[in-house]
């Protein structure tokens, strides 16, 4: 592993990429109409620090990207004196973190778990700068499927290995008597099942033709499956880990050391846009299918932005997704915890040697968000308890 105290840090080397359990489903880079990034190389672009005055946004089509993206859509990087050129949209996890550790982009919202991996498995030096938002993901599965039990002997979609959905679909199979492989062919009769990556969009033609009998992932795939008929929503994974992040913010150390005052800018724009999707989900829902970011159908992505559950706790209906942007402690060092169990087709040993405590400190740099959250109306005004501290919830 490289040192990412020395020196700029690695030239991307992608089959350690894969190997190291990264989100295997490698598409074709950018999709048509987002702007093209060109093909992607396995060597940095320039030196460090080389940062263009235009910010290049990454993301994936999913409402995880819904602050960042609205944040271009409606004016709150302009607002801060930020140009951000158009997001260019991505096909696979594996495809945006190449092009964000060939600094192709500048930014990206990134899994959370995946975060780690890049920092102590690739040694890239980067920073988590805030949460992107809690919740949004969801398991769907086939029709006909009841009960998860009757997954048993089937094969699963995940996203990637390190993924929160991969780390809380285990839980729950494991939690119905079910065993999660990798690379193993599934036994109804051992109750295994075998998991495997797919891309987001590939996912619903997958349980359309019989491939896979769920998915796990973000939305707004899993409510496209329901509108479409081929799935049904069988549960959310804020039941498995109550409030948990999925996706951060994440940009390069050097852009913090040489342009700090960009980065706060950044994460300023980025607090601001959650605040709008909040106080009007319908509106940023229309953004994000009226100016082209999210590709899937339109009334999908007003339900995921806009779409309510019972509480599990007997209080008020809980949104689909919701947007909290401080990075708990507690949650990066439980999640450490957590990948130690999950079952991924890549480098593991790496998790041995982390104090989850102190992955936090590492890996997140809360400074900005912390700024931009007294900037907005304190703790209060984002949903957040006062004191910055909480204790994780999971089943």
């Amino acid at each position: 592993m490289t040192d990412s105290s020395r020196g700029p840090g690695p030239v991307l080397d992608r089959r350690a990429l894969l190997r190291a359990g990264g989100a295997i489903a490698v598409g074709a880079g950018a999709l048509g109409g987002a702007a093209a990034l060109g093909s992607l190389v396995t060597a940095a672009t320039g030196p460090r620090g080389a940062v263009s005055e235009e910010l290049r946004l990454g993301y994936l089509p999913i409402t995880d990207a819904a602050p960042l993206l609205v944040a271009h859509g409606d004016g709150y990087f302009e607002q801060q004196k930020l140009i951000v050129g158009r997001p260019v949209l991505f096909r696979s996890w594996s495809s945006l973190m190449e092009a964000f550790l060939t600094r192709q982009v500048d930014l990206i919202h990134l899994l959370m778990p995946s975060a780690v991996q890049l920092r102590y498995v690739i040694g890239a030096d980067v920073k988590v700068v805030a949460w992107n938002h809690t919740g949004g993901g969801a398991i769907t599965v086939a029709p006909g499927v009841t009960d998860i039990g009757q997954l048993a002997g089937t094969q699963v979609a995940i996203p990637g290995w390190w993924s929160i959905h991969n780390i809380l679909l285990q839980r729950v199979l494991r939690a119905h008597g079910l065993t999660p492989v990798a690379r193993r062919a599934a036994s109804r009769s051992d109750g295994t099942v075998e998991l495997v990556v797919m891309g987001p969009s590939d996912m619903i033609p997958a349980m359309a033709t019989g491939s896979i009998s769920a998915f796990t992932v973000a939305d707004p795939f899993n409510a496209g499956a329901v509108a479409q008929g081929v799935g049904s929503l069988h549960m959310l994974l804020d039941q498995v880990w109550r409030d948990h992040a999925c996706c951060v913010t994440v940009v390069h150390r050097d852009l913090i050391e040489n342009r700090p005052e960009t980065v706060q800018a950044l994460v300023d724009a980025a607090v601001a846009a959650q605040l709008g999707i909040t106080a009007d989900r319908p509106a940023a829902a229309a953004i994000l299918s009226g100016k082209g970011y999210l590709p899937q159908p339109p009334k999908a992505v007003e339900v995921a932005m806009t779409g309510t559950v019972p509480d599990s706790d007997g209080g008020p209906a809980r949104n689909r997704i919701d947007f909290h942007p401080y990075p708990f402690p507690s949650f990066t060092a439980e999640l450490v915890r957590q990948m130690r169990t999950t079952v991924v087709d890549g480098e593991t040993r790496f998790l041995d040697g982390l104090d989850p405590a102190g992955v936090h400190g590492e890996l997140v740099d809360d400074r900005f968000v912390r700024t931009a959250i007294a900037r907005h109306g304190g703790p209060a005004a984002l949903g957040l308890p006062a004191s910055l501290t909480r204790h994780e919830r999971l089943i």
